[in-house]
């Protein structure tokens, strides 16, 4: 007599392998479980002439220039309404060190946010921004996104939260 096959039993390579295989042949298919949206990383270089508390402002300088984004919350990819972001860069008016280059905006219902402000020229070699995220309930972020030339008006830099 041959012994029947266990119902239950420990899972070994080979019957993973045959339970897979047996799914796919019969149209079965397990529903693949979701991560969720990964949170935004820091970007190298994206801290530099960071300045702590800058301003809330209507815009930086006299503008010309559009620096927007949207922030969402990791995981359910939620928009994140009144989160502070500070945004900040070498512009036709100033170096990013200066105070007068730097403010901060607040998204709106929809996680986005807009700011005004000087024409973005190359420091160094590259025309960029410099974006943060540094208000406490969630992890700090700092962007620097690379602008593709120093003609263009505007930059956009997303943001996606990690809860702190």
């Amino acid at each position: 007599m041959t012994p029947r096959p266990r119902a239950f039993g420990p899972m070994t390579r080979r019957s993973l392998i045959l339970t897979g295989a047996a799914g796919l042949v019969s149209g079965l298919s397990v529903p693949a479980r979701a991560a969720g949206v990964a949170p935004t990383p820091s970007m190298r270089g994206g801290a530099n002439n960071y300045r702590p508390g800058a301003p809330i402002v209507e815009r930086i300088g006299g503008g010309g220039f559009l620096m927007s984004g949207t922030v969402r919350r990791a995981g359910d990819g939620a928009p994140l309404k009144g989160v502070r972001i500070q945004i900040w860069a070498h512009t036709t008016e100033g170096h990013e060190r200066d105070p007068q280059s730097h403010g901060a905006t607040l998204t709106d219902e929809n996680g986005v946010f807009r700011m005004d402000m000087p024409q973005i020229v190359p420091a160094f070699g590259q025309a960029h921004g410099h974006l943060a995220y540094d208000s406490g309930d969630f992890e700090t972020v700092f962007l620097r996104p690379v602008m593709r030339s120093a003609e263009e008006t505007s930059l956009t830099a997303d943001f996606v939260l990690q809860p702190a």
